[in-house]
């Protein structure tokens, strides 16, 4: 099972349709998924007793990370970086054993030129002293404002350098998913 992680929690936004996008895809190459909407934390987590004991509540989106086999971060850029949201919900999960030899990938979208490249720099970052480990090839998308048509579908380009990152990143969960059992 794949996890795709909605990097904000803004309403309507350009990530969230592009991750419906992507679950498109790899629902289309066969591969189970579930989309992780940050828009739908529950709103006590954001009380600052989260900190000695993370709600019931939050079960759900722990669950979703911690049985994933592989994770896809679509985020957007806010201010030259990752929105805080994204940060928080990645302080809230457990240490260490939420990214921990869990294949990571990374989709960056701005209104911008570059595609939220700092932002997935950032979490590349995070997630390596989190010991997950990164996918390399990621997809940047520049001027998302122009790549959503007026269905919210991607434009034929985006699509495909989506569909290849899919591509890549299921043989790279399932190389190292092998490599795991064999050390068994």
């Amino acid at each position: 099972m794949i996890t795709i992680i909605t990097g904000t929690n803004r309403p309507g936004s350009n990530t969230r349709k592009v991750a419906g996008n992507i679950e498109t895809i790899y629902q289309k190459i066969g591969v189970p998924v579930r989309l992780l909407d940050l828009a739908e934390l529950p709103p006590e987590i954001f009380q600052p007793s989260c900190y000695e004991k993370t709600p019931e509540s939050f079960k759900p989106f722990t669950d979703a990370v911690l049985t994933a086999d592989g994770l896809v971060v679509v985020t957007p850029e806010y201010n030259g970086g990752i929105p805080g949201i994204l940060k928080y919900f990645i302080d809230m999960l457990p240490f260490p054993e939420s990214f921990a030899n869990r294949p990571v990938c990374f989709i960056g979208l701005a209104a911008g030129l570059w595609g939220a490249m700092r932002p997935a720099e950032q979490l590349q970052q995070i997630f390596t002293y989190r010991n997950g480990i990164v996918f390399p090839e990621r997809v940047f998308l520049p001027g998302v404002n122009n790549l959503l048509g007026a269905d919210n579908k991607l434009n034929p380009v985006s699509e495909k350098n989506l569909t290849q990152q899919a591509d890549g990143f299921v043989k790279f969960v399932e190389k190292l998913r092998e490599k795991t059992i064999r050390k068994k």
